[in-house]
C-alpha cells in the first residue's frame, strides 16, 4: 500500500484581490506580479479567482516565475466565462468552471487552496477573506498603498471569540510568501500527525 504525504504536495496558495484596481494605488498590480513570481519560485501552485486586476497580474507573474497557475471562474463554461463575465483566460494554465457565480466560485476557491494572501481589494476580497478566516485557513496580508490592510484588520478585531494565530502580514513579497508558507508546513506537520 502506497501511503501519500501531505509534505509531498505542492503548496497551494490563492492570490486574492481586487478585479477593478484604480482605487489600490499605482504599485498595486507589480505588487500582485512580484507575489505571483514569487509563489511560483518557491514551487507553489497559484489559485485565483479567473478574474482581472489583480489575481490576474499575480498568475501573470507566476507563469513569469514558471509556476502553475489555476483560476476559478464563477461561469459554468468557457463561453459564459468569456461572453457573459468578460473574463480572461491569459496565465491560466487550468479554469475550474465552478457554474456557481462569484460569491460560490469564492467558496470553492478558499476550500480549495492551503493558504490565501490577500492584496489590495473590495467586497469580493472581504468575501474571500471572511471564508478564509471563518475557516482558520492561514492568511497572508500584503501591506501596501490601500485601505484593505486596515478594513481587514478591523473585520478581526470585532471578531473576538475566533482568534486566528495564523495570519502573517509584511509588505515585502518575498518575506510574506516565507512566512505563509512556513505556516503551512507547519499546519501539515499536525496534520500527518493526526492521521498517523
Amino acid at each position: 500500500m502506497i501511503k501519500n504525504s501531505l509534505k509531498d504536495q505542492p503548496i497551494k496558495i490563492c492570490v486574492s484581490g481586487a478585479r477593478e484596481t484604480s482605487h489600490c494605488g499605482i504599485d498595486a498590480l507589480d505588487m500582485a506580479e512580484r507575489v505571483g513570481k514569487e509563489l511560483a519560485e518557491h514551487g507553489c501552485v497559484v489559485t485565483t479567482s479567473a478574474v482581472a486586476g489583480f489575481p490576474m497580474w499575480a498568475a501573470r507573474g507566476a507563469k513569469e516565475g514558471g509556476g502553475m497557475t489555476v483560476g476559478f471562474s464563477p461561469a459554468a463554461n468557457l463561453a459564459e466565462h468569456a461572453e457573459a463575465y468578460r473574463l480572461p483566460t491569459e496565465n491560466l494554465d487550468m479554469i475550474v468552471y465552478t457554474g456557481f457565480g462569484y460569491a460560490g466560485s469564492d467558496l470553492l476557491l478558499m476550500r480549495s487552496s492551503d493558504a490565501i494572501i490577500f492584496g489590495c481589494g473590495r467586497i469580493g476580497t472581504v468575501h474571500e477573506f471572511t471564508v478564509a478566516f471563518q475557516d482558520r485557513k492561514p492568511i497572508g496580508i500584503l501591506e501596501g498603498n490601500w485601505d484593505t490592510v486596515e478594513l481587514l484588520k478591523d473585520i478581526m478585531a470585532r471578531d473576538i471569540e475566533r482568534p486566528h494565530d495564523n495570519i502573517v502580514f509584511d509588505k515585502d513579497p518575498r518575506r510574506l510568501v516565507e512566512q505563509l508558507i512556513a505556516v503551512v508546513k507547519r499546519e501539515r506537520e499536525k496534520s500527518e500527525k493526526t492521521i498517523q
